[in-house]
C-alpha cells in the first residue's frame, strides 16, 4: 500500500482493547506516532507489533497537554497532521476522501464527524452527532488554552479544548467511528477527570480560546448551553430530558438510555464539584 503523506498522532493510556483496531485503520499513513502515558496493560506490547514511533509522556499539570506537546516537540515530517484517539477508527471511505483532499486541498483543515458506538450499538440520537477538527495542514492547527492552572486530576489529554485553525476549514463527507470497547469502569473514571476540568474552568473563569456564544461553532454552542444549564436548578435532570426525549435518545434503546443518563450524571458531578470549590474557598 502506498503511504499517504500524513502524520497521525494517537494518545494512549491502558488502551489494549482499542489500540489494535485503531492502528490497523491508519496503516495508510506515512508516520504513526503513539504518545503513551504510563500504560500498565498490554497497550505498548500491541503497539510494538506495528511500524510506529512510541513516545512517553508524563503529565505534571499546566500546559501543554499530551497532543499539543507532541505537535510542539516531535519531528512531524509530513505536510498533513491527523489527530486520532485510541478508541477511534478510520473507515475505508474516509481514507479515500483524505487521499483526495491531499491531492486537491481546498482548505487548511477539515472537520470530521464521529459515529459513536456505545455498548455495542451505534448511537444516532441523544446529541451524539459530534465533529472535531482532526485533520489539518501541519502547523495550521493549535489547541486553545482555556485553563492555565491545570493539575493531574484533570486528565493529561486535551478533551474539551479544541483545535483553532489558522485558515479556512471545510467538512469531510465521511466519518470516524468512535468505538470504545473499554469497560464502563474506565468510562466513568475518565469522566471523573473531565468533570474536575470542567468545574475548574467554570470556577476560575480563566477562559481563553474560542468565545462562548450560541451562534457559533458546535463547540461554542455546546459551551453556551453548558454554562446556561449550570445556572438552572435541577439542570442534571434537564440534561437527561433534553438528550433522552427532545434529542430522541430513547430511539437508541437501552444503550441510548444509559448514555443519556451518564451525561446527566456527569453534569451533576460538575455542579457538585463547583459547589465543593466554592465551599472550600468560603471556609478558608
Amino acid at each position: 500500500m502506498d503511504k499517504y503523506p500524513i502524520t497521525v498522532i494517537i494518545p494512549s493510556r491502558n488502551e489494549e482493547l482499542n489500540i489494535k483496531e485503531c492502528l490497523e485503520s491508519v496503516r495508510f499513513c506515512d508516520q504513526i506516532v503513539v504518545i503513551d502515558s504510563g500504560s500498565t496493560d498490554k497497550t505498548l506490547d500491541i503497539v510494538k507489533e506495528y511500524d510506529v514511533e512510541i513516545y512517553h509522556f508524563e503529565y505534571k499539570g499546566g500546559w501543554p497537554k499530551k497532543r499539543q506537546w507532541a505537535m510542539d516537540n516531535l519531528d512531524i515530517r509530513n505536510p498533513w497532521t491527523f489527530l486520532l484517539d485510541a478508541d477511534e477508527r478510520v473507515t475505508p471511505q474516509l481514507r479515500e476522501e483524505l487521499k483526495y483532499i491531499i491531492s486537491y486541498p481546498a482548505a487548511h483543515g477539515y472537520w470530521i464527524s464521529l459515529r459513536m458506538v456505545f455498548l455495542g450499538k451505534t448511537l444516532r440520537y441523544g446529541g451524539t452527532q459530534l465533529k472535531k477538527m482532526s485533520f489539518f495542514k501541519t502547523g495550521a492547527g493549535r489547541f486553545e488554552k482555556r485553563l492555565i492552572n491545570q493539575d493531574t486530576t484533570m486528565a493529561d489529554m486535551e478533551v474539551h479544548e479544541h483545535v483553532i485553525l489558522d485558515g479556512p476549514a471545510l467538512e469531510c463527507k465521511n466519518h470516524i467511528v468512535h468505538h470504545n470497547v473499554n469497560t464502563l469502569f474506565r468510562y466513568i473514571q475518565k469522566h471523573n477527570e473531565y468533570s474536575d476540568w470542567e468545574a475548574s474552568v467554570h470556577f476560575s473563569k480563566m477562559q481563553g480560546g474560542l468565545p462562548i456564544k450560541f451562534w457559533g461553532t458546535q463547540a461554542q454552542r455546546r459551551r453556551w448551553l453548558r454554562n446556561t444549564f449550570l445556572m438552572l436548578p435541577g439542570s442534571p435532570l434537564l440534561v437527561f430530558l433534553l438528550k433522552f426525549f427532545l434529542q430522541c435518545g430513547f430511539i437508541d434503546g437501552t444503550p441510548g438510555f444509559i448514555y443519556c443518563t451518564f451525561q446527566a450524571v456527569q453534569f451533576f458531578h460538575i455542579k457538585a464539584k463547583i459547589f465543593e470549590k466554592k465551599k472550600v474557598v468560603y471556609v478558608k
